[in-house]
């Protein structure tokens, strides 16, 4: 090679890692990425820490955890400063670097070049939405207009298909879903449309009289397959233009997305493993070993350390996450199985993660009206619904004693307070009841959603 490898970087928002096929998952969701990442490295327990969008992509993109970018919340707008992102880093590398669909994050600054595209809602006659389409007929051009430059180039790309409302086109709207979606014996439905904060926002989308949520999360995986063969078309542009061993590909999510899980109904709210579990996979063709699976644990502030090394950078910045190439290497890398973990979109909450214990501790009343303090055994409950905080209070208090200390000492470290402790989901303080949250929050329909998108 005569230049730094190029980074073509799938940035895929709210996709969980045990809803595609590459981590085993019964359907075949990721048919294209399954046979492309085989030929590189695959991250087996990668975490999002931090969720949702905000502080998702701000550890990603910056190496740092909640504390050293002081972004802990959906609409903060700025990492703290001397943080650089990754585009900064790259650019400074003598990169080109392009981003689309992610102008106006906290993350997405940096870039020299920003393209847009209609990436939400129904967009068609058909009454589907063509995210990963849309994002391809800009994304393709601009790869092809990067490749003709002669400078390495950043291309970053946010897919949405994950994100609700779920709406692949045909075929994939019906390809994993033959049943009854319309049984009105079935009542599961229900209790979605009833709660209040949600409820219009998901009658919105799905067919008017759905009674059946399996219907739903086979949309999901439906538009996780449409996205995945649009991506296939990226991925044939960058062989035809004769790049892939001059490339280097990312797949990556800023978290997962619950669907019928503990009432945090087809979205990514609630510190449960459904919203913390994300993919990570890298490609290098023919400089990566292909092939390899890596089962230790990760955190999303580990992803740019990963990919600088890999790309021979050093930036000589400071980081809180690792890389993991000293695995890779058949090395040693001190693990990590424990951490803390945050949430601050709907609720805020932060707590504790151990490879058999979850604590979660919320900060404010919220409008699920669950426990103040859950306790989760994630070995004999792994789907996390026995609550056993009252049952093991000498748990909670060793968990809460760990989380307490480390927040001690990573507050010492940056001499700023917990951003957990200082963003508020209101009116700058928190809701003193569950009722009040109940009351004080609500989506409406999908053009409200895209509003609410835009604004955060």
């Amino acid at each position: 090679m005569s230049k730094k490898p190029n980074l073509l970087f799938f940035g895929i928002d709210s996709l969980r890692r045990d809803h595609m096929s590459l981590y085993g998952y019964k359907r075949l969701t990721t048919p294209h990425i399954d046979k492309y990442a085989a030929g590189g490295i695959t991250f087996e327990n990668c975490f999002s820490a931090h969720i949702p969008t905000t502080p998702g992509y701000a550890n990603m993109l910056t190496g740092h955890d909640v504390f050293g970018t002081d972004v802990v919340a959906l609409g903060q707008r700025e990492i703290v400063a001397g943080v650089p992102v990754l585009a900064e880093m790259l650019r400074d590398e003598g990169y080109e670097t392009t981003c689309i669909g992610f102008q106006g994050n906290a993350s997405g600054r940096g870039y020299d070049n920003y393209i847009s595209f209609k990436g939400w809602g129904p967009d068609r006659e058909d009454g589907r939405a063509h995210k990963a389409q849309n994002l391809n007929d800009v994304a393709i051009p601009e790869l092809e207009r990067l490749a003709a430059g002669d400078k390495p180039f950043f291309l970053f790309m946010r897919h949405m298909d994950p994100h609700s409302p779920y709406l692949a086109p045909e075929p994939f709207m019906h390809m994993f879903f033959q049943g009854d979606a319309f049984d009105p014996n079935d009542k599961r439905m229900q209790k979605v449309y009833d709660f209040k904060p949600f409820g219009d926002y998901i009658g919105s989308w799905v067919p008017k009289g759905l009674t059946n949520p399996d219907y739903v999360i086979a949309q999901y995986d439906g538009a996780v397959a449409y996205m995945d063969s649009c991506i296939q078309a990226v991925l044939e542009k960058l062989a035809a233009l004769g790049l892939e061993e001059d490339t280097i590909v990312v797949f990556v999510s800023d978290h997962g997305e619950t669907l019928y899980d503990h009432d945090c109904y087809f979205d990514h709210h609630g510190m449960y493993d459904p919203t913390l579990v994300v993919p990570f996979a890298v490609v290098w063709k023919n400089h990566l070993p292909a092939g390899v699976r890596i089962k230790d644990y990760m955190q999303l502030k580990d992803v740019t350390p990963t990919l600088l090394e890999i790309m021979g950078i050093d930036t000589d910045l400071p980081f809180e996450g690792r890389s993991m190439m000293p695995l890779v290497r058949g090395e040693k890398r001190e693990a990590e199985p424990e951490f803390y973990i945050t949430e601050c979109t709907w609720m805020r909450k932060h707590g504790w993660r151990t490879p058999e214990w979850k604590l979660i501790v919320s900060l404010e009343p919220d409008f699920h009206f669950k426990p103040m303090v859950e306790l989760y055994n994630l070995i004999k409950d792994p789907e996390e619904y026995d609550n056993v905080a009252d049952k093991y209070p000498e748990v909670v208090a060793v968990l809460r004693k760990r989380m307490d200390d480390w927040i001690a000492k990573r507050t010492s470290e940056t001499g700023r307070p917990n951003p957990i402790d200082v963003n508020f989901l209101k009116d700058g303080k928190p809701f003193k009841t569950s009722q009040e949250a109940y009351e004080g929050k609500y989506i409406g329909g999908i053009e409200d959603a895209v509003k609410l998108q835009k604004k955060d």
